[in-house]
């Protein structure tokens, strides 16, 4: 990207960020996760207890707010696009604007929710850091992916409404109906082999890429689930360094989508 399309971009990105700023979504977002993360770490039993009960928090919670948030600001930003199409500006330099200027505070509200706790009361164990680390990462993650698909569905639907609850949609078949989903492939096909297709079943789902990844970290098997103890069987120690590009692709893959839709969207 030149440095003129940068600027392009870096202004748009700053406009942005004042907006979102002064939303009381983003300030109840990350003191959620502030009250919820300094309640574990005093309440929960130790550090490495209270991240892995805000993983689940995360998984569940992270998923749902970029989607739901990420709808409503593209709707509602509809007026500010048609303007700024009309000034010498690329599609692709609005919509790359548009998307940072949503994904970091949303993921800045997360890190600052998440961290602030950890950072007062501390770390007893150095290799909590890791996780913690981790964690962070993945959340920051799941942010990019699920703005990315909110903004590429929106784009595809005019009718507010519609455009909501498909995105709803999407999250509740990634975050709860696709377990039951899997497991039911699995009673009806038994008698097949099933390792590969579950495999690829896993790797289609970034909230179990991410539940894997972690899961993997604070080495619980127990807490896997079905395809992730077949991912882990399969994969072995590359197991993370797979899920880590499967998840790094389900980044890019929506970004990219959301742009192309952005480009034919007729404002």
């Amino acid at each position: 990207m030149s440095a003129v399309r940068a600027g392009v971009v870096a202004r748009v990105v700053r406009y942005e960020l004042r907006d979102v700023a002064k939303s009381r979504w983003l300030l109840g977002y990350a003191l959620f996760f502030l009250l919820a993360t300094d309640a574990l770490l005093r309440f929960g039993g130790g550090g490495t207890r209270a991240l892995l009960s805000i993983t689940n928090v995360v998984l569940l919670l992270v998923p749902l707010v970029s989607t739901v948030f990420g709808t409503m600001y593209l709707y509602d930003a509809r007026e500010f696009t048609e303007l700024l199409l009309a000034q010498p500006v690329r599609r692709d330099e609005l919509y790359a604007g548009l998307y940072l200027g949503l994904a970091l505070p949303l993921a800045l509200g997360f890190l600052g929710g998440l961290l602030v706790p950890f950072a007062v009361h501390g770390v007893g164990d150095p290799s909590q850091w890791r996780l913690l680390a981790v964690l962070a990462l993945t959340g920051v993650a799941l942010t990019c992916v699920f703005v990315a698909l909110a903004f590429a569905i929106a784009l595809r639907s005019e009718d507010r409404a519609r455009g909501l609850g498909a995105a709803v949609g999407v999250w509740l078949l990634f975050s709860l109906l696709y377990d039951g989903l899997v497991l039911l492939g699995v009673m009806l096909l038994g008698d097949y082999p099933l390792e590969r297709p579950l495999i690829a079943a896993m790797l289609a789902n970034p909230i179990d890429l991410a539940r894997v990844l972690l899961i993997m970290q604070f080495d619980v098997s127990a807490l896997m689930g079905y395809t992730g103890a077949v991912f882990e069987k399969f994969f072995g120690n590359g197991g993370i360094a797979v899920a880590i590009a499967a998840l790094a692709a389900w980044v890019a893959a929506p970004v990219l989508l959301g742009a192309r839709a952005f480009r034919k969207r007729d404002f």
